[in-house]
């Protein structure tokens, strides 16, 4: 059955949902918060019936201290109360804006690099970063506010009706008018908000990839022209947000003539009835003193309620990165077969990225087993990242299986699966961190003999000899400080630690000068010894170790065979050797 746009909850609806985590402490706070206004209740009836005592019957100070003694401590209770109920709402949007952090992090962990490869990193970090805490004000003001808003009004309402019925009157007529406005104002105020994060989320990700770039812009002269383009973007962002504030200034503005031209109208007309003698001094001035506070509540829930405008903008990105579809997971995972030794069989395998695109893997039949080494080769497009993807379950085949050791991949569980395999990419992630951290990656329970070992193979102990704290220096973000050959002898070292019986590689020499290259390669060749390993690869120099090559194109295995075979046998890899291009 299908779903229909009224069905779909919207960014709201998803917001109330969350707000069953922190249900009792929502409760809580507001509970603390219509208590204080009760607070309030009576110390505006204290204050009056002692200034009405002192001014009009005349009472001394001695008569009035017992009342006056009472006041301290209800101010005290009431800004108790008040900032106990602060604490206690702050608390409950943490916790909310923790677990929503968490979600995303699961969710963009388990949809996996091709799920998100539409989109930009510096997009998806405005959203978990700004975007969650753009979630504070909802579950910390807004929605505590609404009880506050229904109840302390409605109290002082009832407080002020036998002393005063016109002027209750008048509160009645005059509190509708305040939440209507802002509801009026606040339409508009949402799709700017929407807007306002658009623009947020493109300027994240546009600064970020330019960042990143940095270097390449600066070689090509191109800093300046990137620079003009970053201050148009943000300049959008600047309109989006004046008109936020600007509705904000707005509604604001109505909310106060409202409140102010309505306690205004009750001093007015109490000020009249008191000269006629037809109001007692008490009653008036209780009146008076509430009237402001009536109003309070209303007003304040206009400023909340932008909060609560700012919050949807920023859930409806949020929640469209939660539902990024995740990779697919067996309902009931099959056990693994024992894999040493391991044989690995690609059976008619098709794939595509969405179902209106060409195939990106079309076909595909191979096999790979323990201690073989096959090299995927093709021009750029051809199917050979995809199909490594595949192997490392980031996505299933659209048909066909692919079997390990008999049992299909698709009916196991990828976590498992990856325990079981390693990958050393072309430009490995070195994230900030120390050395230790970055090699544990392999393993997280490994020792630091474990990782010395794991260095050791890898080739990294020259270079880590020479970091000022060995494997306690720290390293920058994205390898800051390391060399590309030190940046990859790390993740083969990672390799070493994991001792899995796959390993898929993605031309990691390429790009090194003479002496790092032949170190990994050397590293390479260690690591190899009775694994599997499949190669993406790019160069001819690279395939001299591969015991037989696969040659793609547009999804498609064409050829394969031995380098000289290939080689002589004038097809698609022979072409690309003659034209120099390397595979």
């Amino acid at each position: 059955m299908s779903t229909t746009a009224s069905e779909i909850p919207s960014p709201e609806q998803r917001l109330n949902l969350l707000k069953s985590l922190v249900k009792p402490t929502l409760m809580l706070a507001a509970g603390l918060g219509i208590a204080g206004g009760f607070v309030l209740i009576a110390q505006a009836l204290i204050v009056a019936r002692v200034v009405h005592r002192v001014m009009i019957d005349g009472a001394g100070y001695r008569e009035v201290l017992p009342q006056l003694l009472q006041l301290p401590p209800l101010m005290l209770l009431r800004a108790g109360l008040s900032w106990v109920s602060e604490r206690v709402a702050f608390a409950a949007s943490a916790v909310i804006r923790r677990e929503v952090r968490n979600d995303l992090f699961q969710r963009l962990l388990d949809a996996g690099p091709l799920c998100l490869k539409g989109d930009r990193a510096g997009e998806v970090a405005t959203v978990i970063v700004d975007g969650v805490e753009a979630l504070e004000g909802y579950y910390s003001r807004y929605l505590p506010h609404l009880a506050v808003m229904a109840m302390v009004p409605l109290s002082i309402l009832a407080a002020v009706l036998p002393a005063d019925w016109i002027s209750a009157g008048i509160m009645l007529f005059t509190a509708p008018f305040i939440p209507f406005f802002t509801i009026l104002i606040g339409r508009g105020a949402e799709r700017l908000n929407q807007r306002q994060w658009q623009s947020l989320a493109r300027l994240g990700g546009y600064f970020l990839d330019r960042v990143n770039g940095l270097a390449t812009l600066r070689m090509f002269n191109a800093s300046r022209r990137e620079a003009l383009m970053i201050a148009g973007i943000s300049d959008d962002y600047r309109r989006a947000t004046m008109s936020v504030l600007y509705v904000a200034f707005l509604s604001a503005l109505v909310l106060e003539f409202f409140a102010t031209v309505s306690v205004a109208l009750m001093a007015v007309i109490i000020g009249f009835r008191l000269l006629k003698g037809g109001m007692a001094f008490q009653d008036g001035f209780t009146v008076l003193l509430l009237a402001p506070e009536f109003y309070l509540p209303l007003r304040l829930m206009g400023n909340y309620y932008h909060a609560r405008m700012e919050a949807i903008g920023a859930a409806e990105r949020i929640f469209s990165l939660l539902d990024t579809p995740v990779a697919p997971r067996p309902a009931a995972p099959c056990p693994l077969p024992a894999i040493s030794p391991l044989r690995i069989c690609f059976e008619d395998v098709s794939f595509r990225y969405t179902p209106d695109s060409a195939p990106a893997i079309n076909g595909v039949t191979l096999s790979l087993a323990s201690g073989e080494r096959v090299a995927l080769v093709g021009p750029s497009g051809a199917g050979k990242s995809t199909l490594a993807a595949l192997l490392l379950g980031f996505a299933l085949p659209e048909q066909g299986r692919v079997l390990v050791n008999g049992v299909d991949l698709a009916a196991c569980d990828p976590d498992q699966w990856r325990r079981l395999v390693a990958w050393v990419p072309q430009r490995p992630h070195i994230f900030h961190g120390t050395m230790r951290d970055n090699i544990r990656l392999g393993r997280h329970d490994a020792s630091d003999l474990d990782i010395l070992r794991a260095a050791g193979q890898a080739r990294c102990e020259e270079f880590i000899a020479r970091l000022p704290h060995g494997l306690d220096t720290v390293i920058g973000e994205q390898g800051a400080g390391l060399s590309g050959g030190q940046a990859r002898r790390i993740a083969l070292a990672r390799v070493f630690l994991k001792d899995c019986p796959l390993i898929i590689t993605d031309e990691p020499t390429a790009g090194l000068d003479a002496r790092s290259e032949a170190m990994v390669r050397e590293a390479l060749n260690e690591l190899a010894g009775g694994r599997a390993v499949l190669s993406i690869a790019h160069r001819l120099a690279t395939l001299e170790d591969a015991d037989r090559v696969v040659v793609m194109n547009e999804g498609r295995i064409v050829e394969q065979g031995g380098y000289d075979e290939l080689k002589a046998a004038g097809g698609l890899f022979a072409r690309m050797v003659a034209a120099g291009e390397g595979p």
